[in-house]
């Protein structure tokens, strides 16, 4: 009968779409979907212990740049290394991580003091870099 060549034809037509159509579709809302609740974080920190005259600063721009943060780094005259840190939040508390746990090969980290963390509408840099 018609109503079932029409069931037919309707059960088969999802079949007819192209792969490539589905996963662009797939891929375009589930990137909708992360840019509208990934919440962009700032912090600043201090780094304590042995932090200068160990490529501190190098390693954390290399560390900074491959999880995709931005901001900067710097020696103080105390002895310490501070900067910010800005990016999607889990970049950022990966980059936490790093900054209280790993750090530079020949770097000995005592404590890292985080501060003024807050959400934020957009980046402030453009990358991550050692301020002077």
């Amino acid at each position: 009968s018609a109503d079932t060549n029409t069931l037919a034809v309707t059960r088969r037509l999802p079949m007819r779409v192209p792969a490539h159509h589905l996963l662009f579709l797939c891929f375009t809302v589930i990137c909708r979907a992360m840019s509208s609740t990934a919440k962009l974080k700032s912090v600043d920190y201090e780094v304590f212990g042995r932090v200068q005259g160990v490529c501190f600063r190098m390693y954390t721009e290399d560390e900074a740049r491959k999880l995709g943060v931005v901001g900067w780094v710097r020696n103080t005259r105390q002895g310490t290394v501070d900067g910010q840190i800005q990016g999607p939040e889990d970049k950022v508390n990966s980059m936490k991580v790093w900054l209280s746990k790993v750090g530079s090969p020949s770097s000995r980290i005592d404590r890292t003091q985080f501060s003024n963390e807050r959400e934020i509408p957009n980046l402030q840099f453009k990358g991550f870099n050692t301020k002077y």
